[in-house]
């Protein structure tokens, strides 16, 4: 039992690590500043944020007036590898910078206590050091799913943070089920996801504003990075880059409101059909034709183009990875509970990656 318990234990410390990527000041900024008149009167609360690493509180702090929170509410996870264990980003009172132990802080206000005339990091740090009300430790480990974070969460009118990968679906489920607004960072790949796909078709769920490039972002000193185009080093500190990293939320953009142009016209020979499902394979999004009525196969990353009032999505079909492991448990892919036959989008008898079924509303029949 011992040796289960401690290997049970080595595997949850690897997959937190793997977990652990704190994301850059500036890519949290260049997605915010879109939301600014949302923010305005609301509790934000970010739930995977340690306050000594975190560039999400240090964003919101700073910029606690010039949004015009209503509350700031922060929690840090136990179990992370590097939580304290670094130079903390602020001194807070009542806490051991270098400790382990989970905790909250709450920002109800950030007043210029300096009286330099500006709000701003100087007055945050001076409120967590000389203030013993804003931060206290949790009694459990703060992991999102625990009894006192699902009470914060229900506090909160939005939620902004990079979740652990490892848990994605989870934590959405989470915050659907609690009908939460939230803007949080997720795997492209997440796009195809059953339980996740479901929300972006009935529109509930749709991609952020800055998805393009790649995010570089900050890991723990001893996390492994094979790849040496993926890594890099500044000041001491070790960044892994991802490049299909997206925003995904639910609050209103005015990105998703915006008309896809169309240039090309469709013609056999260029779009195939499927041998398996009546659509038409279109190879890149930018190529979806402007005058085919019918049902068309997209790649996923046509989620961020996607303009409700212009495109309707019709279903998913599976790519040939997702194929081949589920033929071998014997469980067919498909594209949903009407067409259980057909297994993954195949042209020419030949498997694609993975498909989004769409059809064009302003095509007229």
């Amino acid at each position: 039992m011992a040796t289960k318990s401690l290997n049970s234990n080595l595997h949850k410390a690897s997959q937190a690590k793997k977990d652990e990527f704190y994301t850059q000041l500036i890519d949290i900024e260049k997605e915010l500043k879109h939301y600014k008149k949302q923010f305005r009167g609301k509790v934000v609360y970010c739930n995977c944020d340690d306050p000594f690493e975190s560039n999400f509180f240090k964003y919101f702090a700073t910029n606690f007036n010039a949004l015009g929170l209503k509350k700031l509410i922060t929690t840090s996870f136990t179990k992370s590898p590097i939580a304290g264990g670094q130079l903390p980003l602020f001194e807070v009172k009542g806490l051991k910078p270098k400790g382990k132990e989970p905790f909250k802080i709450e920002l109800n206000e950030v007043t210029d206590t300096n009286a330099d005339g500006a709000v701003g990091i100087a007055d945050v740090k001076w409120l967590l050091k000389n203030d013993a009300n804003i931060a206290t430790t949790l009694k459990g480990d703060g992991d999102f799913r625990s009894e006192e974070c699902i009470e914060l969460l229900k506090e909160a009118d939005i939620v902004v943070t990079n979740p652990p990968f490892s848990l994605f679906r989870e934590y959405v489920a989470q915050l659907v089920e609690y009908k939460k607004k939230f803007i949080i960072l997720g795997d492209q790949n997440a796009i195809t996801y059953k339980e996740f796909f479901k929300l972006i078709k009935d529109n509930k769920l749709w991609l952020g504003y800055d998805n393009g490039g790649t995010k570089w972002f900050q890991v723990p000193d001893d996390y492994d990075i094979p790849t040496e185009s993926r890594k890099k080093i500044e000041n001491g500190v070790q960044y892994f880059s991802m490049g299909r990293i997206m925003w995904f939320t639910n609050l209103d953009t005015t990105k998703r409101h915006e008309e896809l142009t169309l240039y090309k016209k469709y013609n056999l020979k260029e779009y195939p059909k499927y041998d398996n499902f009546e659509a038409i394979e279109v190879p890149r999004v930018l190529e979806i034709p402007m005058d085919y009525k019918g049902f068309m196969g997209v790649p996923i990353t046509f989620v961020d183009k996607y303009n409700p009032d212009q495109f309707e999505i019709i279903g998913l079909l599976a790519d040939k990875r997702e194929k081949s492991d589920a033929l071998l448990q014997g469980i067919p892919t498909y594209l949903d509970e009407q067409h259980k036959k057909y297994v993954g989008a195949i042209v020419n008898r030949k498997a694609t990656y993975a498909r989004i079924i769409i059809k064009n509303k302003k095509v007229k029949k």
